[in-house]
C-alpha cells in the first residue's frame, strides 16, 4: 500500500477567505436535510397516510435529482449568485405553497404539483461550496482534505437537519418543519450568494471561445455518476431495511441507534481520509474503496442480530466516505473549473436518485419477501456500480490539462482549465 503523509484540517481552514463561504454555506445547506422529513411528517398528519407522504417526498427528491445538474450548469455559465437568488425565492414560495395545500387538505395531485418546483429549486449549496474550494486550492494536495471536510459536513447536516425538523413538527406544529426549511433556505441562500469574491469564474469570462456543453459529456463524469447511484442505493436501502429490521424484532427505537452507527462510520472514515495526503492515484483508491463497500454491503442481508447488523453497518459507513471523497476529488482533474459546479451537482443528484429508487425497491422487497430482503438493494447497487467502474476505469484518468480535458466540455481551443 502506498505511504501517506499527514496533513491537517487546520491548514485547510486557514485558507484565506474560506470562512466567508463556509459559515453561510453551512447555514444554507442545513435545510436540504430537513426537506424530506418535513414533507413526510406534514403530509402524513394531514392525510393520515404514510404512502401519500412518502409519494410526495419522493416526487420532491426525483425532481431535485433531475433538475439540479441544470442549475449547476447555469451557475457555471452565469455565476452562482445569478442562480441562487431567484432559486431560493422560487423554493421558498413553492415550499410554502406546498405547506398551505397540505393544511387545506388539497388532493394528492395538487401536492405533487407543488412538490415538483419545490424539489427542482432546492439550492445546491454543497456543490457550490466544493467549486469554491477548487478555486481557492487550485490543485493543492489539500483538495482531498477539502473533499473529506465537505463529506463530513454533509453527514453532520443529515444528523442535525432531521432532528431539528422532527422537533419542530412534533413539538410546535406539523407545518413548522417545512416553514423553517423554507425560511432557512431563503436566508442562508441569500447570505451565501452575497459572498461574490469567492465564487468561481463563469464560463463566459475570459477571451477563449467556449461552447456551453454539459459536464456530462466528460466520460469520467458519467462513470462517476454510476458509482454515486450505487452509493445512493446504500443510503436508501439502509434507511428502509434498518427500520424494517427494528420493527421485526419489536424494538422500533433501535432504528435510530443502528442508523446512527452507520452514519458514525461514515463520518469517522471521512475525517481520517481527509487527514492524510494520499500518494496512491485517486483512480486506484476509488476502485479499492468501492470494492470494500460492495464486499461489506454484501453481508447485510444475512445479519440476524442487532449487534452484528450494527457492526456491519459501521463497516459499510466507513467504506462510503472514501468512495465519495475520492469521486469528488477526481472531478478536479477530469472537469475544467468552469464546469465543476454542474459536475458536482450530477454526482449529488445521482446519490439522491439512487436513494429514491432504493427506498422504493427496498420497501417492496420488505413487504413481499422476508424481513431484511431490502438489504439486497445495497448489494445489487454496489456490485453493478463496481462492475462499471472496473470496466470503464480508464475513463477516470485525467487527460493533460489545456488539451483533451478542455474538449470534453466543449472548448474549441486549448485552455489552462484552472
Amino acid at each position: 500500500m502506498a505511504s501517506t503523509v499527514s496533513i491537517g484540517y487546520g491548514r485547510l481552514l486557514r485558507t484565506r477567505g474560506a470562512w466567508t463561504f463556509l459559515l453561510p454555506g453551512f447555514a444554507a445547506r442545513q435545510p436540504f436535510a430537513m426537506l424530506t422529513i418535513s414533507i413526510v411528517l406534514l403530509v402524513q398528519h394531514t392525510t393520515g397516510s404514510y404512502g401519500a407522504a412518502g409519494a410526495a417526498a419522493a416526487v420532491t427528491g426525483v425532481s431535485m435529482a433531475l433538475f439540479a445538474p441544470y442549475g449547476g450548469r447555469l451557475a457555471d455559465r452565469y455565476g452562482q449568485r445569478a442562480v441562487l437568488v431567484p432559486g431560493v425565492l422560487v423554493h421558498g414560495f413553492s415550499a410554502l405553497t406546498l405547506t398551505a395545500l397540505a393544511l387545506a387538505d388539497a388532493p394528492l395531485w395538487a401536492l405533487f404539483a407543488a412538490a415538483v418546483p419545490t424539489g427542482a429549486s432546492v439550492p445546491q449549496i454543497g456543490p457550490m461550496v466544493r467549486a469554491r474550494w477548487g478555486v481557492k486550492l487550485k490543485g493543492s494536495p489539500l483538495m482531498t482534505t477539502a473533499a473529506a471536510f465537505e463529506s463530513v459536513t454533509d453527514e453532520l447536516t443529515f444528523v442535525v437537519g432531521p432532528l431539528l425538523a422532527t422537533a419542530l413538527c412534533t413539538a410546535v406544529n406539523p407545518a413548522a418543519g417545512l416553514v423553517a426549511e423554507a425560511s432557512l433556505t431563503l436566508i442562508g441562500g441569500l447570505l451565501f450568494a452575497a459572498q461574490k469574491s469567492t465564487q468561481p469564474q463563469t464560463a463566459t469570462a475570459g477571451h477563449a471561445r467556449v461552447e456551453h456543453a454539459s459536464a456530462l459529456r466528460v466520460p469520467g463524469v458519467r462513470v462517476l455518476v454510476v458509482a454515486f447511484l450505487g452509493i445512493g442505493s446504500v443510503f436508501g436501502g439502509m434507511q428502509v431495511s434498518l427500520a424494517a429490521f427494528s420493527e421485526s424484532i419489536g424494538e422500533p427505537g433501535l432504528n435510530g441507534v443502528l442508523y446512527g452507527t452507520f452514519a458514525a462510520g461514515n463520518m469517522l472514515s471521512g475525517l481520517v481520509c481527509g487527514a492524510v495526503a494520499w500518494k496512491t492515484a485517486p483512480q486506484r483508491r476509488l476502485l479499492v474503496g468501492y470494492a470494500a463497500l460492495a464486499l461489506t454491503a454484501s453481508g447485510l442481508w444475512a445479519a440476524h442480530s442487532a449487534l452484528l447488523l450494527a457492526g456491519l453497518g459501521l463497516l459499510v459507513g466507513m467504506c462510503i466516505a472514501p468512495a465519495l471523497i475520492t469521486g469528488y476529488t477526481l472531478v478536479e482533474g477530469l472537469v475544467p473549473a468552469q464546469a465543476r459546479t454542474e459536475a458536482f451537482t450530477w454526482l449529488t443528484g445521482a446519490v439522491a436518485l439512487g436513494q429514491a429508487a432504493a427506498v422504493t425497491v427496498a420497501g417492496q422487497l420488505e413487504d413481499r419477501l422476508w424481513s431484511g430482503a431490502g438489504f439486497l438493494v445495497p448489494l445489487g447497487g454496489t456490485l453493478l456500480a463496481l462492475t462499471t467502474l472496473l470496466a470503464l476505469r480508464s475513463r477516470l484518468v485525467a487527460h493533460p490539462r489545456g488539451r483533451t480535458v478542455a474538449r470534453g466540455v466543449g472548448h474549441r481551443v486549448p485552455l489552462t482549465v484552472d
